[in-house]
C-alpha cells in the first residue's frame, strides 16, 4: 500500500461528505489511503479495495509466519508432505 500524502490525503469528514465522488475517485488513482478527520482528530480511513485486499492478505501471511515460528520453537515440526497435506485439507475447509 502506498504512503499517505500528509498535504493531500488528511481532510475533514466535512469536506468528504462535500465532495465523497472526487475523494473517492482520487484514493483509486493514487491507491493511497485518504485519512479522514473529525473534530480535529482522526476518525476513518477511506482505501482502495484492492490495496485493502493486498493488505489483508499480507496480514494473514504474517500471523501465518508467526504461527509457524511459535509451532518450531515449541517443537512441534512436521515433514514437508504432511505439512503441505494439512495445508490443502485447511483450504478446502476440512
Amino acid at each position: 500500500m502506498r504512503r499517505p500524502n500528509l498535504d493531500e490525503d488528511v481532510q475533514p469528514v466535512s469536506e468528504f461528505r462535500a465532495n465523497a465522488a472526487k475523494f473517492v475517485q482520487r484514493v483509486r488513482e493514487t491507491r493511497r489511503p485518504l485519512l479522514l478527520t473529525q473534530h480535529g482528530t482522526s476518525a476513518a480511513v477511506l482505501m482502495d479495495v484492492g490495496e485493502y485486499e493486498k493488505m489483508l492478505d499480507s496480514i494473514e501471511l504474517l500471523r501465518d509466519a508467526r504461527g509457524a515460528e511459535r509451532r518450531t520453537g515449541a517443537g512441534e515440526t512436521a515433514e514437508h508432505g504432511e505439512a503441505t497435506a494439512r495445508r490443502l485439507e485447511k483450504q478446502s475447509g476440512g
